[in-house]
């Protein structure tokens, strides 16, 4: 039946009668799978031993009994149904074999080059907006004005706005700058303490506690003392309503500093409001691209900066005028274009056929779902369901990265390959829904990992509406709301009172909770039982107990208890047998049962949270403690953060060795007696790709010297606590790309040792060494990004040589009392961009002062792109190199110093 519906879904979409038959047929595969896991149920209760054993055989004998005749009388029932599907599938051969025929070119090959956040190098026609919209915001008047960016979904209004905001004259003219992203379903609260949070964030302050307790007038209040003295920007990205705008308004100060507020909308109406009752306000309307320029940015997506093929161009064209100038759908055609063969021109013509003649007289927001459903289609078979899993998240949600992996491992989705692990083909999987420019990069890390993505709006309403007609999944934001009865997932969005109508989920695969603030009683809400469930994940919601309802969740593989106040994890947990997943990052959880060994398909166990923000703590992270005989967890690839300072501690070290599919392990209050153990262990983790390691108390040393053969693909390395020596063989990791040494108290200065690593992208050096100076030597730390010096006590003197950290953009320096000079050199960091200094003598920073003529200014005058060098205690700020222009009795020079109002804020 798989591989009939891997056939026919190749056209289900544009063939109503086969669309049918394929509804038909993934309706009896399901209730196949659901009948043959039933079964496998009553085969777990046949598994028993012993005494005990044979007395629950015994007692489930008659119940197991009725159950098995229930089985063969529903496979008998899926047997008659497929005799009937059979006759149509004769029927529909034909369309079979055109299918097959299409089938083989659907291909695609790994590009990463454009999977990345978006360039300013990838936008057209966005020059002339754009320096309107700055000299709009530069030059208006002297109140507070609301600038507003109106257009259709997908039009590109965000991204107009997103290069207005980043623009070096904006960041300049602005003191305070926040974005905030406003989506239809968020709560007005929310909206407000996101607004807080943001706006403590941009003027460099930790944010209060009692800001999670207030309320709406509260926050307006807070919002409004923060920006009622400064100069302002605030973009509110997408309002739907004016709901949201009222909420906020009153709560943004129209003072005298020419502050403004930049709002995006769909919706005409806010705009025109908006516009109405703001004296000097304007509306920007976004018109679809002139022929030219998409033409240009057509051919840029789909041939990669090349001419298009002049065979090619007629159905190009064609493609592109049904696109009218919208860059969400052009960019997306792109996507689906760009996988196809330039020689065949019947797959060309065939996505130009396809969009249907229909689309020309469309609703243009119909149009661009038709063409956005045109990309989904398009998509690989074991992609779709990938691609449609995607629905159950809440709108703007932001999806992390490895968490997605980690459910479509759960659900099945992913086919194994030979040589690769499940993780690493949904990794694969992931890159090709990016190249697809389906999904976008939200958030990355300092070392270019992803960590999170979003999907833009439209597309998420073509899957939500694709994955209810599948039955594929189900969303529920409202009290009583229905759902259909063979409903396979059900994501419950937001807090209601009484969130679920009590109904039978029998089949139910999947169950998610999204911010519901009250108690799910998983008992109540689902009476008939849930036992075929393979996901449930609860993060973030209320629950202090470890949910009973679990235990009879055989076939369950994906848990999540994250962020939830339990604390225990009971014994019975034993009986998750196909758990592959348990997160209790952040729960209250500091010791597992020794029951849970049993649970050897466990592929990711994470159990710690972080105790405190900030990095000044040297118990940052807590653990949980766990048993000697780990090493069962044969097929344990994360193992995050085990405690080394119990009892037997040595034997658990040892037996770390046997988990070679580690990729990640986290290591707290490990003992000095322990290193040699667990060196030997890592030599045996040839997957490992990052390794995190802290002494038990700051003093301990972690030795690490007995590590001979370091894992080669090693990538993040952080270790906690006092070295001593470095250890010879972080030299020699080809792969490290980011490395964190903290109290470390090294003999001898690391540099010398740490510069020649060829891939090494960030650096962080706390209590490293006690010399007095540090010297970059030049061709050293050829690709490093980002350094963090923090707390040398006795350093006096930093020195950069022409050459050295030819690509930093970072560098931060703090808590270095005797240092009262910039770095000598720092010249030569010709691609820094941020330098901030923080808890440093005064005698520094009085070095960088606007009204001292001194040597060390002039130094970092000439750092052409630094836009901000700052006291984090609230002192100093110094805004972007290039915008710091006026000041004919500047006393530096004058590409360093800025205009009267930064001058007077020194003061």
């Amino acid at each position: 039946m798989r591989a009939f519906l891997r056939i026919a879904d190749a056209l289900q979409d544009g063939d109503e009668e086969l669309s049918v038959w394929v509804r038909q047929v993934t309706d009896i595969a399901q209730d196949t799978e659901d009948i043959l896991d039933e079964f496998s149920l009553l085969q777990d209760h046949d598994q028993a031993h012993g005494f005990y054993g044979s007395l629950l055989k015994l007692a489930c004998c008659v119940k197991n009994a009725k159950a098995s005749y229930r089985i063969a009388s529903a496979l008998k029932g899926i047997n008659s149904r497929m005799k009937i599907i059979s006759q149509v599938h004769k029927h529909l051969r034909h369309k079979f074999i055109q299918a097959k025929q299409g089938s083989d070119s659907n291909t695609w090959h790994d590009c990463r080059c454009d999977a990345l956040l978006l360039d300013e190098s990838d936008l057209v026609g966005i020059d002339k907006p754009k320096k309107i919209l700055v000299e709009w915001l530069i030059k208006g008047g002297p109140g507070r004005e609301v600038v507003s960016l109106a257009g259709m979904g997908g039009m590109g209004k965000t991204t107009l706005a997103k290069q207005v905001y980043d623009d070096a004259g904006v960041k300049k003219h602005f003191k305070i700058r926040a974005w905030i992203t406003v989506s239809e379903s968020c709560k007005i609260q929310d909206l407000l303490k996101d607004m807080v949070q943001q706006l403590y964030k941009a003027t460099r302050r930790r944010v209060p506690q009692a800001v999670e307790s207030m309320n709406n007038n509260q926050l307006k209040r807070t919002i409004k003392e923060l920006l009622q003295r400064s100069r302002y920007l605030i973009v509110l990205d997408d309002v739907w309503n004016l709901d949201k705008w009222h909420a906020v308004k009153y709560a943004l100060p129209s003072n005298s500093f020419r502050s403004r507020v930049v709002l995006t909308t769909r919706n005409a109406d806010v705009a025109a409001f908006t516009s109405g009752i703001e004296s000097n306000s304007k509306i920007h309307n976004l018109e679809p691209l002139p022929l030219a320029e998409s033409w240009e940015l057509f051919c840029r997506k789909t041939f990669k900066g090349n001419a298009c093929p002049p065979h090619l161009e007629e159905i190009c064209r064609n493609i592109l005028r049904k696109c009218e100038g919208l860059p969400l759908a052009i960019v997306a055609i792109s996507g689906v274009l760009a996988t196809k063969s330039k020689w065949r021109i019947d797959e060309w013509d065939m996505v130009s056929r396809s969009l249907g003649a229909e689309i020309e007289g469309n609703d243009k927001l119909k149009y661009l779902k038709k063409v956005l459903s045109l990309s989904f289609n398009d998509l690989p078979y074991y992609l779709k369901y990938c691609f449609l899993y995607l629905s159950i998240f809440p709108e703007d949600h932001l999806i992390e990265h490895m968490r997605l992996i980690r459910l479509w491992v759960a659900e099945g989705f992913i086919e194994a390959k030979e040589g690769k692990t499940l993780e690493e083909v949904a990794e694969d999987y992931v890159n090709e829904l990016m190249n697809r420019s389906l999904m976008q990069v939200a958030t990355t890390t300092s070392d270019g990992r992803v960590k999170t993505f979003r999907i833009h709006d439209l597309l998420r309403e073509i899957i939500i509406s694709k994955s209810r007609d599948q039955n594929f999944a189900a969303i529920v934001k409202e009290q009583n709301m229905q759902w259909p009865d063979r409903v396979r997932r059900l994501s419950v969005h937001n807090s209601l009172e009484d969130p679920l109508p009590i109904r039978s989920v029998s089949r139910l695969r999947s169950l998610f909770m999204f911010g519901v603030m009250e108690k799910p009683l998983l008992n109540k809400l689902f009476p008939g039982g849930f036992r075929l469930l393979n996901v449930l994940d609860l993060r973030n919601s209320p629950l202090k107990k470890f949910p009973v309802e679990v235990v009879n969740l055989y076939h369950l593989k994906y848990l999540s208890l994250r962020d939830t106040k339990v604390k225990m994890v009971p014994r019975y947990i034993e009986k998750l047998q196909n758990l592959e997943t348990l997160d209790l990052k952040h729960s209250q959880v500091t010791e597992l049962p020794i029951e849970i060994l049993k649970l050897q398909k466990l592929r990711h166990l994470l159990v710690y949270r972080n105790e405190y923000a900030s990095y000044e703590h040297f118990h940052a992270k807590s653990g949980f403690r766990i048993m000697e005989s780990i090493g069962v967890f044969r097929s344990l690839q994360k193992l995050c953060f085990i405690e080394a300072n119990l009892e037997g501690s040595e034997h658990m070290m040892r037996e770390l060795g046997k988990l070679t599919q580690l990729r990640r392990l986290g290591i707290v209050k490990l003992r000095r007696e322990n290193g040699k153990a667990l060196c030997s262990s890592i030599e045996k983790m040839t997957s490992l790709r990052a390794l995190s390691i802290s002494s038990e108390e700051e003093d301990d040393i972690i030795d690490l010297q007995n590590l001979s053969a370091p894992p080669v693909l090693l990538q993040r390395l952080y270790l906690r606590g006092r070295l001593e020596i470095l250890p010879h063989w972080i030299s020699s990791l080809h792969s490290l790309v980011r490395l964190s040494l903290k109290w470390s108290r090294l003999k001898d200065d690391p540099l010398e040792d740490l510069q020649h690593i060829p891939n090494l992208v960030h650096l962080i050096l706390c209590q490293v060494h006690n010399g007095e100076k540090l010297c970059f030597r030049s061709g050293g730390f050829k690709k490093l990004k980002i350094l963090g010096i923090d707390e040398f006590d006795e350093l006096r003197s930093i020195e950069v040589e022409s050459g050295a950290m030819a690509c930093l953009e970072e560098l931060s320096i703090g808590r270095c009392q005797f240092l009262k000079k910039v770095p000598s050199g720092i010249e030569h960091l010709t691609k820094l961009k941020v330098l901030e200094f923080f808890d440093m003598p005064v005698e520094l920073i009085n070095t960088i002062r606007p009204d001292e003529k001194c040597n060390d200014c002039w130094k970092i005058s000439h750092i052409p792109e630094v836009y901000s060098t700052y006291w984090k205690e609230g002192g100093w700020e110094v805004y972007p190199l290039e915008s710091l222009a006026d000041g004919e009795n500047c006393p530096l020079p004058k590409d360093f110093i800025n205009t009267r109002e930064l001058r007077t804020r020194w003061k």
